[in-house]
């Protein structure tokens, strides 16, 4: 039944610090509050992101473009640290957490847990937003630009993709 609530956007998460970095895709994330800003994660405890972000409390959620469909799949499909050597992506410094944020990632939004629940399999971090970095020719007045590929799962478990369009539909709401 998950597939009803697709398409949905993909993400990557990376974790850990120094030698200990990993990168998975996850398409299940949720923001809980914006004042402060709070998001949510959930990630299954097998996986070694859900790890790393228990042992280092913080994680970074880079915003992939479909140019970056291969290192999306690499980072969904391949487990453990094996996988940073297939991936083409550069690690930079982060501002406010010490994981790193992604170079090619369109955006990246530091974040520091404030709380881990587990809900059946799965565990849900939330976390408060510390930092944001932004491509702005990417957020032209804070609204993405449609045009630059940003990336939606079609269905779970598939390696399928879609990307927006760029026509928009808006309905003044002085009219409803």
């Amino acid at each position: 039944m998950w597939h009803l609530l697709y398409p949905m956007r993909t993400f990557l998460i990376v974790s850990g610090q120094e030698n200990e970095i990993n990168v998975m895709a996850a398409d299940w994330l949720t923001y809980l509050s914006t004042k402060p800003p709070i998001i949510g994660v959930s990630i299954h405890p097998a996986h070694y992101t859900h790890g790393l972000i228990k042992k280092y409390k913080e994680f970074v959620i880079s915003v992939p473009t479909i140019n970056m469909l291969r290192d999306v799949l690499i980072a969904g499909r391949k487990s453990g640290s094996e996988k940073l050597k297939k991936m083409s992506v550069t690690f930079i410094p982060s501002k406010k957490v010490k994981t790193p944020s992604i170079k090619e990632a369109t955006a990246n939004i530091e974040c520091k847990v404030i709380e881990e629940k587990s809900y059946g399999n799965y565990a849900f971090f939330a976390a408060e937003i510390v930092n944001f970095v932004q491509n702005e020719e990417a957020f032209k007045n804070n609204q993405p630009d449609v045009k630059l590929g940003f990336m939606a799962h079609l269905a779970p478990g598939t390696n399928k993709f879609v990307v927006f369009d760029d026509k928009i539909y808006e309905i003044p709401t002085r009219e409803l």
